[in-house]
């Protein structure tokens, strides 16, 4: 079983920037693809963003703000998010798919415990 562990969290001002990344305890070579979910209070985990060989996916309140990247040597998959807005506030989560459709959580297999990302206004 793959662990994945994030990094990268932390408390940041509105419009500031932080980095997010993920670690696999092993290649990611086989995955179809990695992904970024967040979950804030009270809300279902949702999903912000994916990228498989070929392409990159986002949700429609990150885009243009956030993007994920990977570097397959270093088993690691990046969240570098901008323009960081106070609902950005959630726990943000790293998983990987072998398969299915990148926004269903249903599809990714191996998930992270969560990094927590607090925007403050």
């Amino acid at each position: 079983q793959v662990q994945l562990v994030e990094s990268g969290g932390g408390l940041v001002q509105a419009g500031g920037s932080l980095r997010l990344s993920c670690t696999a305890s092993r290649s990611i070579l086989g995955w179809y693809a990695g992904g970024w979910f967040r979950q804030a209070p009270g809300k279902e985990r949702e999903f912000v963003a994916a990228l498989t060989w070929t392409r990159t996916y986002y949700a429609d309140s990150v885009r243009g703000r956030f993007t994920i990247s990977r570097d397959n040597a270093k088993n690691t998959v990046f969240l570098q998010m901008n323009a960081l807005k106070p609902e950005d506030t959630a726990v943000y989560y790293c998983a990987g798919s072998t398969g299915g459709s990148v926004y269903d959580r249903a599809s990714y297999a191996a998930w992270g415990q969560g990094t927590q990302v607090t925007v403050s206004s």
